[in-house]
């Protein structure tokens, strides 16, 4: 199953690094938040990765590019312009990188990344959030109920927009960025039906996947929310960084679930 997983946005909220680079390319631990979610997925069998990329999509290009010789031992020979590799410390990623624009928003970004993607079920997040979501338990989840879409609701501090969930776990209502007050809200890792595209307009650019496409996939009884009660962060702020970096440098990263 492929992870598409949204890099494309500018992240004005932690401007702080992002006019530098791409939000998922801040670092913790001295690795790109990117490579933490993506090595998350890994860890669980999945490593085929689509990536939207917008926003200094060079920055996510050239990382990639040169992940194995970043990662290895090297001899360079400036005379005859060669080098030779030694030791490499790789990963299993297979990486397509889909340049889906700089404005545009969410929605259009799955929009545009489904020639890869294809006509099959596939997994969805976004690049700056992690967790110790059990990703079989999710898709087994999915599986079960049947519908379109399956969003993974956690219960942070009560900063984000609410998920109003039935007690048969069906999405009654889809609220993003209101007012919370510690209920469950949308933490990203979807399990989704290729049908999903059905609710994508042809052109998508200008609208939020959290708007109008999951409002009307909870309208027609097509979303499911799978309740994580373990841990989950995003990387919204400096402070969520600050955060992050604590957990990992302290030896008690949860979503390190990798050795």
């Amino acid at each position: 199953m492929k992870v598409v997983i949204f890099a494309g946005g500018i992240g004005t909220r932690i401007s702080e690094e992002s006019y530098l680079k791409p939000k998922p390319m801040i670092e913790i631990g001295e690795k790109p938040i990117l490579w933490h979610l993506m090595k998350i997925f890994e860890a669980q069998g999945f490593n085929d990765f689509i990536i939207c990329v917008g926003y200094k999509s060079y920055v996510i290009k050239e990382y990639f590019l040169n992940y194995y010789v970043y990662n290895s031992d090297v001899t360079v020979n400036l005379l005859t312009n060669s080098f030779e590799v030694h030791r490499s410390n790789t990963e299993k990623f297979r990486v397509t990188l889909v340049d889906t624009g700089v404005n545009t928003r969410t929605a259009g970004r799955l929009k545009r990344a489904r020639h890869y993607i294809g006509n099959e079920e596939f997994m969805l997040t976004y690049g700056d959030g992690l967790a110790d979501v059990n990703l079989a338990q999710l898709i087994n989840y999915h599986h079960e109920h049947g519908k379109i879409a399956t969003v993974t609701a956690v219960q942070p501090a009560g900063r984000f927009g609410l998920l109003g969930i039935e007690d048969d776990a069906r999405v009654s209502n889809f609220k993003e960025k209101t007012l919370g007050d510690g209920g469950w809200i949308n933490g990203g890792f979807f399990v989704l039906k290729p049908e999903v595209f059905d609710y994508l307009p042809e052109n998508s650019d200008s609208l939020m996947w959290e708007d109008d496409p999951l409002e009307k996939l909870s309208q027609d009884n097509q979303l499911v929310a799978y309740r994580h009660h373990g841990f989950w962060q995003c990387m919204d702020a400096m402070r969520d960084k600050a955060i992050l970096e604590q957990l990992w440098m302290s030896g008690q990263a949860k979503w390190k679930l990798w050795e």
